[in-house]
């Protein structure tokens, strides 16, 4: 099973290698797409993801993860090649629709064949280590991009499908975790009502996609606006740029930092950290609070997201662990569509206004964890 966790890691970082992350949206308006038809893009291609969320785990625990695992790695890699050759509307539609397909297939199957790797043990540490690298190879790309691609669009492109190819020959070195199960749609069904009936589960649920959609909205998109607020010149919003890549890597220590703070201690400081870092956001318009706010905000979100993979994997007792994963997913992405809709809105308002309620969420989501933790204590 030390061969599957290498595979793992390997798939990891070549998958990070996104050689165009820098100039994501300059490449596609380059390619004939307006920013409006890319934010109508990426709405159709997260709708699609939350109604593909539970037959896609329902097809891998009927596949097996090592199946699963490998057909989307080759979707992902074909993906690639579209988004490379795309020009307009329909191509780049077609290359969302593909990633679409594959997110929603990985989901729950890649911390899965993680899970069961190691048997559960240690698997925090290994969740962290799985997600710096992906970090890792975002932030090889960036470099890279920085220092030999410059302008060349085209090269870009190319190269991340390139590393992609290869993450997908790594996805053949894996060996199956688990063999397939039989389903039905009324045991689907029945999965899905207990999870939507477990009120525990479901506080978890929501408590961590609330940081987690804080951390993402605000870290990746209005964190730049909020730079521009300060004047900060794009060379320096560049610099952080891999800056905040970097701390992305923090989560290979999400599993010390909570043994040492414990369950309620790492939820206080990291659900308490966003909140602050959120509500000096909102009050300031200088350049150092709001760079170490940023900062701040994405350390958390980095040591969060292991902790939340294995609180989350801990609930699962059914052999359909992929599906159940899956509506998990699904859960906590229709939280993430209506506080992206509400971001959106209030930073057209007043970006301020879009910080407060990141403060508010996340606030909420430390008020949630708490009653789902004493609800286990007690339990």
């Amino acid at each position: 099973m030390k061969r599957n966790l290498w595979c793992m890691y390997a798939i990891a970082l070549l998958q990070g290698m996104v050689f165009y992350g820098p100039i994501a949206t300059l490449y596609r308006q380059a390619r004939g797409v307006s920013i409006v038809q890319i934010t109508l893009i990426e709405s159709i291609s997260l709708a699609l993801c939350i109604l593909l969320e539970v037959p896609w785990g329902i097809l891998a625990d009927r596949l097996g993860y090592k199946r699963t695992m490998v057909t989307c790695c080759f979707l992902y890699f074909l993906s690639k090649l579209v988004f490379w050759q795309a020009t307009g509307f329909g191509g780049f539609l077609l290359d969302w629709i593909m990633l679409s397909v594959v997110i929603a297939g990985l989901s729950g199957v890649d911390t899965s064949i993680l899970y069961l790797s190691c048997g559960g043990q240690d698997s925090q540490r290994i969740f962290g280590l799985y997600n710096s690298l992906q970090t890792a190879g975002l932030l090889l790309a960036a470099l890279t991009f920085s220092l030999v691609i410059g302008d060349n669009y085209p090269l870009a492109g190319g190269l991340t499908a390139l590393s992609y190819g290869a993450a997908a020959l790594c996805s053949l070195g894996l060996t199956e975790v688990k063999g397939p199960a039989r389903f039905s749609l009324k045991l689907t069904l029945a999965l899905l009502r207990q999870t939507l009936a477990n009120r525990q589960l479901l506080l978890l649920l929501l408590s961590g996609a609330l940081l987690i959609e804080a951390h993402q909205t605000i870290t990746t998109f209005l964190n730049q606006l909020q730079y521009a607020r300060c004047g900060l010149p794009e060379w320096a919003i560049g610099v952080l740029y891999i800056a905040a890549t970097v701390l992305g890597m923090a989560g290979i220590w999400s599993a010390n930092f909570t043994g040492k703070t414990g369950t309620a201690g790492a939820a206080f400081l990291l659900f308490g950290g966003g909140a602050l870092a959120c509500a000096v956001l909102a009050l300031t318009d200088t350049a150092l609070p709001s760079i170490c706010a940023i900062l701040t905000l994405r350390l958390c979100g980095s040591l969060f997201q292991p902790f939340q993979t294995e609180l989350q994997n801990r609930q699962v007792t059914t052999e359909h662990r992929a599906t159940a994963l899956s509506v998990h997913a699904m859960i906590m992405d229709t939280v993430g569509v209506g506080t992206n809709l509400a971001f959106g809105a209030l930073a057209e308002v007043n970006l301020a206004h879009a910080f407060w309620f990141g403060g508010g969420i996340c606030l909420t989501g430390l008020v949630l964890f708490f009653i789902w933790y004493q609800s286990c204590s007690r339990a």
